[in-house]
């Protein structure tokens, strides 16, 4: 008898994987968004008379919403990650399955955009051209890293489920409707 497959979870792995502990967690939550957000950006020069980015309530409000937005995104696909995936975020964490639930089906990098949200909103906040240039430098080399490595890992570990996930959803702006995987 066939096992059924679930149209949003697939699991490509040995049943007898088991998920990474919680100090792999938290290692790799300070190895990479920890370092990115907060050690990088501070040691950024600051320069009070950047002016690129001024410094007002408006700005301050709409930077508060980037970083609530952008935080709750990261923790949202986290916990995906944690219940689902059973890897942690780190791209030298072996995933068990692939996500296609929550913002994955809007798009296919929501907790990098969670982050790149964090930093959009580090920059308006403080009115950092730095941290907003090191944002922008940040998504072109995650860019890069998942054309280049990422992908192609996913499409030889998925297979066809991943090849037909991304055909369908975009890498960074995300699809009005959610994705369904039609089996």
């Amino acid at each position: 008898m066939r096992k059924p497959v679930n149209f949003l979870i697939l699991n490509m792995s040995s049943p007898n994987k088991k998920a990474p502990s919680p100090l792999a967690y938290l290692r790799d939550i300070i190895a990479l968004p920890v370092m990115v957000t907060i050690v990088i950006p501070y040691f950024f020069p600051y320069d009070k008379k950047q002016a690129f980015i001024p410094d007002n309530i408006f700005i301050k409000i709409t930077g508060t919403a980037f970083f609530v937005a952008g935080l709750l995104l990261f923790l949202s696909t986290n916990y995906l990650f944690v219940t689902i995936a059973k890897g942690t975020l780190a791209p030298w964490s072996p995933k068990q399955q692939l996500v296609v639930k929550g913002p994955y089906r809007y798009c296919r990098n929501p907790m990098i955009t969670g982050v790149l949200f964090i930093l959009c909103a580090e920059s308006l906040y403080f009115h950092s051209t730095n941290i907003l240039l090191w944002a922008a430098f940040f998504f072109l080399m995650n860019t890069f890293y998942f054309i280049t490595v990422e992908e192609p890992h996913l499409q030889k570990t998925f297979g066809e489920s991943y090849k037909t996930y991304k055909a369908n959803v975009p890498r960074w702006l995300p699809r009005l409707m959610p994705y369904t995987m039609n089996m």
